[in-house]
């Protein structure tokens, strides 16, 4: 059994499946309410009242009564829904299910953000595309050139191939919806507070360190997956070869424990390298290089990235499907 024995391994691999795709065919659509915007209001409120600087141990201590009651109350809250729906009928339930793992996941959302950069740097408009580009990016990018903007936004793609897909379907795999808005609450606590700042330094080092744990192993394997997309777009195992190069050679030199993996990957399947500096309010920050630069950044280089996400996702989607068949079938 799976999804915390509300379904079984089969239907939780099937409802997994369909969430990959509805997500895909349909994003996150503007007039519907998204359940993660309620998680970011929930960090919001309890950081209001339980915030302290000083001292470090008592901000510490806050910020893990954050980081547990976010995750905690986003999984028991999911949960209760499918429960609920699925008490009323059956496939309620699995409706519930499928609707709440799609909003954990990013894929149409994550290929359509880099589409919005590479759209204005085609037709020569850096303003425009330096504007969608900082929607995306935490660095400066009001006087990013076009090379720049670029790598802005493959390692953003890259990393996020993680972030906002391959670990949400992880975790649903494990927990169904519960599994899915536990990870996802880690990962918006993550993005919200867990940065090595005079703020954050400590209310935010549960956050961060949770993220970093429950994106492990998801981003060795995303590493694999970029690999076999590499060679599937390339029609090359070339390509699938320099992937694997480049995440052993280059994933440990990046800052966080987890990015360099999918970054280095997608790096040296595109023959370019990634990394170098990057201005966060001004301030330099000086980034490991990732990968070979056997040819010049390029706007197109962006659309090549934007098609391993796909194939990174089509692989996955397809994965899950022969995995719910076999088991429906009693293979083996």
């Amino acid at each position: 059994m799976s999804g915390f024995w509300l379904f079984s391994l089969e239907e939780t691999l099937w409802m997994v499946a369909a969430a990959l795709a509805v997500d895909l065919a349909v994003g996150d659509p503007a007039r519907l309410p998204h359940p993660v915007v309620a998680i970011g209001r929930w960090i919001r409120w309890v950081e209001r009242i339980t915030y302290v600087e000083a001292p470090k141990e008592r901000s510490f201590r806050f910020g893990v009564l954050l980081c547990a009651s976010t995750v905690l109350l986003s999984g028991a809250a999911a949960y209760a829904i499918v429960a609920v729906c699925a008490s009323l009928h059956p496939w309620l339930g699995y409706a519930a299910n499928v609707w709440l793992i799609s909003t954990t996941i990013a894929w149409r959302g994550l290929a359509d953000a880099g589409l919005r950069v590479y759209r204005p740097l085609a037709g020569g408009r850096l303003d425009e595309a330096r504007r969608y580009t900082g929607y995306i990016v935490g660095r400066d990018t009001a006087e990013l050139d076009e090379g720049e903007l670029t790598r802005a936004t493959v390692e953003t793609v890259a990393e996020n191939t993680v972030d906002a897909v391959l670990s949400p379907v992880f975790f649903a795999l494990l927990g169904g919806a519960a599994g899915a808005f536990a990870y996802r609450a880690a990962n918006t606590l993550d993005s919200m507070v867990g940065y090595r700042n005079a703020r954050y330094e400590w209310y935010g080092k549960a956050s961060a360190r949770l993220d970093d744990a429950l994106n492990f192993l998801p981003a060795r394997l995303a590493a694999l997956l970029l690999a076999a997309a590499a060679a599937l777009r390339g029609r090359s195992a070339a390509d699938a070869r320099r992937a694997l190069r480049s995440a052993r050679r280059f994933a440990r030199l990046h800052p966080s424990p987890n990015c360099g993996y999918p970054e280095s990957a997608v790096a040296g399947a595109l023959g370019i390298r990634l990394g170098g500096v990057n201005r966060y309010g001004g301030v330099e920050s000086v980034r490991a290089y990732m990968g070979e630069p056997l040819q010049p950044l390029a706007k197109e280089h962006i659309l090549r990235t934007v098609g391993l996400l796909h194939a990174f996702g089509g692989l996955l989607l397809g994965g899950l499907l022969c995995a719910a068949a076999w088991v429906a079938l009693g293979i083996g």
